[in-house]
Parts: C-alpha cells; sequence; structure tokens
C-alpha cells in the first residue's frame, strides 16, 4: 500500500500521529539507525530537531521550551548536565504540544522532544522523523505533501551517512562512549 493511502487511512481513524516506526514507509530509514552508533544518531537527531525549533520560534517568538529542551539534549550528551534537568526540559517541550491548537505545531513539539530524547536511548531516533513527517502532513494538506516529504526522507538520509562520517572531535558524557 502507498504510504499516502496508510497516512488517509489513519487521519480518518482519528490518530495523530500519521507514520509508525514499523510503517514500510520508513523502514529503510529504520534499518540505517539501526545500523548506526549512539553518538552517529544524537549528532543526526539533534540536527533534525534545531530545524524544528527553528520553524516553532519563528511561530511563536516567545517560546523558550523547545529550544531550551534541545540545549539541555546537547548538554546532556557532552557531560556538562545529569540527566534529570535535561528530561525535564524535554518534557517541558512535550508539555507546550498541550497548550497549542495547531496539528502541525503539536507535532513538531513532539518531534523535538523524542528527537531530544536521543541522548537517552537510540529507540527515541525514530520518533524525530514520525512527527516531524506528520506535522508536514497537517500544513501542507494530504492531497500537498507527498513531494515535500519524500525530499525530507531522502534528507534524513543523507544527514544520517553525513554524521555516520563525522562525530568524532566532540565532548562526550562517559555513557555516550559506550
Amino acid at each position: 500500500m502507498d504510504w499516502l493511502c496508510e497516512v488517509r487511512d489513519r487521519l480518518k481513524r482519528g490518530n495523530q500521529v500519521l507514520f509508525t516506526k514499523d510503517c514500510g514507509y520508513l523502514s529503510g530509514l529504520t534499518e540505517l539507525i539501526r545500523g548506526s552508533d549512539h553518538r552517529t544518531l544524537v549528532l543526526w537527531a539533534l540536527e533534525l530537531a534545531e530545524n524544528s525549533v527553528d520553524e516553532l520560534e519563528r511561530r511563536y517568538p516567545g517560546e523558550k521550551r523547545p529550544r531550551l529542551a534541545l540545549q539541555g539534549a546537547w548538554e546532556w550528551a557532552s557531560g556538562k548536565i545529569k540527566m534529570r534537568p535535561a528530561q525535564r526540559m524535554i518534557l517541558d517541550c512535550h508539555a507546550l504540544a498541550k497548550e497549542l491548537n495547531s496539528k502541525a505545531d503539536i507535532a513538531l513539539c513532539h518531534a523535538v522532544g523524542q528527537a531530544c530524547s536521543v541522548v537517552h536511548t537510540a529507540g527515541h531516533a525514530i520518533g524525530g522523523p514520525m512527527y516531524e513527517l506528520t506535522s508536514m502532513v497537517y500544513r501542507y494538506g494530504v492531497e500537498n505533501c507527498r513531494e515535500k516529504i519524500d525530499g525530507r526522507r531522502e534528507e534524513y538520509i543523507e544527514r544520517l551517512a553525513y554524521w555516520s562520517e563525522r562525530r568524532d572531535g566532540r565532548e562526550w558524557a562517559g555513557f555516550m562512549m559506550r
């Protein structure tokens, strides 16, 4: 089944998240994620989160929670802060979603939270794309999103390849070195 048909079906059922971790459309990306090390995934996920944070800041100029979550994740990954303060910032970003009315922006908040949570465990890595692509469907509409979503999926793959070759030379917390 075409991914767009799956998205339409999920919309009809009232699902908030329109892509799943095991959907066929993301299977190639999921396999690349499985084959990547934790540090590569953190670099990749936090770069993706930066894009979503920038977009949220354009729409909500006074809102700091997404940026704080991203900064907290970087500091956590580098050992400058412990898990609890970073986790609080990430949860605050997720909480922002409950205050918004735009389904696209709600999904972007969750995309940021999922991407930042990759520092904790690589299992969150597919969450960023799931929520960001969902946001794009809501933003552009089902009939107008195919090209943008296909392009973004390719960017995910390209950026993951990029970071797999450039993860050295950074300061990492001890738990990131395992």
